[in-house]
């Protein structure tokens, strides 16, 4: 990985950490979060000479958080944009808030429409000055591969995000940018606990970004792990009434 800097949102924890994390000592990053303690001891930590590392503490459920983050990125100067600020929410959706499932939506879809289109001219136009490659990373998510009862919305936006990505790949095809829709399964990260779900098992964050990471480039989607796979398999293969059906069974509403 050879990029100059990165936008990172949602780098407070969990994935988003652990790409930041990972990325190389080489790469200046703008760490995006609502947690400003966290993002400032992640900061302190990923600091090194010569190594530009910027916070931003922003709720991109906010009106105009989004391009806020976006022009502060475009000062930055950015080669890597990793959308991957999110949350979900379980349970009935009649029942849920509407301010919960409006502010889904913004972090999980409207964010990454803008923040794309404000950062890929700049991307483009940087790697085809540099000789180099840019790269958009979207994450997504099993569920995007089918409807999830009582996930309704967090399953829906994060088919949106799984299709801008496939999309921006195709377009992009000739450009000297890569477009990768990341699609975890679930992961020990605090996902669970805000979508008052329970505690979130599955792949550690640091196994996602490393595969999420490793794919940038190859393919324009990566699922995590095998089983993960045949459950997206299928998704595909199966009527959407049908899938719809057995996730009830298999993740029922707990009262």
């Amino acid at each position: 990985m050879t990029y100059r800097s990165a936008l990172v949102t949602g780098a407070s924890s969990g994935i988003g950490e652990a790409i930041a994390l990972l990325l190389p000592e080489t790469t200046d990053l703008l760490l995006h979060g609502r947690d400003t303690a966290r993002l400032a001891a992640l900061a302190e930590r990923l600091a090194r000479p010569g190594r530009r590392v910027e916070t931003a503490a922003l709720d991109l459920a906010d009106s105009g958080a989004a391009e806020k983050l976006g022009d502060q990125a475009l000062a930055f100067g950015i080669d890597l944009l990793v959308n991957n600020a999110g949350f979900g929410h379980y349970g009935p959706f009649a029942e849920s808030p509407a301010t919960v499932e409006r502010d889904m939506a913004m972090v999980n879809v409207v964010a990454p429409v803008v923040l794309t289109r404000l950062l890929l001219p700049q991307i483009l136009e940087r790697a085809r000055a540099g000789g180099t490659r840019g790269g958009v990373i979207i994450v997504a998510s099993v569920v995007g591969f089918a409807p999830i009862p009582f996930f309704s919305t967090y399953a829906a936006s994060k088919s949106f995000d799984l299709r801008l990505a496939e999309g921006l790949a195709v377009e992009l095809a000739r450009e000297p940018v890569d477009v990768l829709a990341l699609c975890p399964g679930a992961t020990a990260t605090r996902f669970g606990d805000r979508a008052e779900f329970g505690a979130s098992g599955g792949h550690s964050a640091e196994r996602v970004a490393r595969d999420g990471l490793a794919a940038l480039g190859k393919r324009s989607v990566c699922v995590v792990g095998a089983a993960n796979r045949a459950v997206t398999l299928a998704f595909k293969l199966l009527p959407s009434s049908l899938t719809a059906r057995l996730a009830v069974q298999a993740n029922r509403y707990r009262r």
